[in-house]
């Protein structure tokens, strides 16, 4: 016979089963798809190299030569130089911290306005739902890049502005998803238990529906950075994005379209430096969604 503490003892050595969280399940799923990896890799190397541009190249990303202005692809400069003599492969090293900055940035400004507005409409509903929603409404009527451009126009050019005028574009797109997260999950059981608990409305969106709505904002999220890259390359060709002399891609495919037929490395590898970007996280994207849908999980 076992006295009390022999059986503690005895039960305490027993092999405890390791417990399988959401996020380990998630990443277990997201390794398996194969394009989400590439993509993953595509990004890890450019925020790399964004961090790591002093060490990789010994060139001053503004610094003029004008002995080697237009010079094609040689051993001396990888990817050739801009019409003033510049490194054209530093300026897109460089021109990576510039475009990961904005797109991280415009899209936490998005998420930090949209996501508050859109949970408190749809948890509220009434006038108040009313009111935000034809908000939305004249604000999606504008087409993104458009509203980039009017909210830019307002508060002048430079880096800082396309930051917050991309992220106010945003703002209409997590309004609605969140709203309509949102509507779907307060109508569960455990929101109306809460309810019947006495817990605060404060309480309930933010520790019982919010946590539900993860999802579908993570997914969003990560296609909204490829997005937003995107407009705020558009805002730099189109000259309301980083000024000269900031090695920011879109204003550098503006300043080499002139040289395209002569020396067209000035506008191919800024170009292609915007598309891997933007695929890398479109990939992504793609592998969260699945990844984070449990029907999608069961499937494989």
């Amino acid at each position: 016979m076992f006295n009390k503490g022999e059986k503690v003892d005895s039960i305490s050595k027993l092999p405890t089963p390791k417990r399988d969280t959401e996020l380990r399940q998630v990443w277990r799923h997201l390794r398996r798809n194969r394009l989400a990896m590439v993509g993953l890799a595509m990004l890890a190397i450019f925020v790399l190299a964004a961090i790591f541009a002093p060490l990789i190249t010994p060139y001053d990303p503004i610094a003029t030569n004008f002995k080697v202005a237009r010079e094609l692809p040689s051993s001396e400069h990888i990817l050739g130089a801009d019409w003033l003599g510049r490194d054209n492969f530093t300026r897109i090293l460089y021109g990576a911290r510039i475009s990961l900055m904005i797109g991280f940035i415009s899209v936490a400004i998005g998420l930090v306005i949209g996501v508050p507005v859109g949970a408190l409409s749809g948890y509220y509903g009434g006038k108040f739902d009313l009111l935000i929603q034809r908000v939305i409404d004249i604000m999606i009527a504008f087409p993104g890049i458009l509203l980039a451009i009017v909210v830019v126009t307002i508060l002048g050019v430079g880096v800082e502005n396309v930051m917050i005028a991309v992220g106010i574009a945003s703002v209409p797109i997590y309004t609605r998803l969140v709203r309509g997260s949102v509507l779907s999950v307060k109508e569960q059981g455990f929101v109306a238990a809460a309810r019947a608990l006495g817990i605060g409305d404060a309480r309930i969106i933010v520790r019982h529906i919010m946590p539900n709505c993860l999802g579908p904002i993570i997914v969003q999220s990560t296609f909204q950075i490829a997005t937003a890259i995107l407009w705020a390359a558009g805002l730099g060709f189109l000259g309301l994005g980083a000024q000269a002399p900031d090695p920011e891609w879109g204003r550098m495919l503006s300043d080499g379209r002139q040289y395209i037929r002569t020396a067209h490395h000035l506008t191919t590898y800024p170009g292609l430096a915007i598309f891997f970007m933007v695929l890398g996280f479109n990939l992504i994207g793609d592998g969260m969604r699945d990844a984070l849908d449990p029907r999608s999980r069961k499937h494989r």
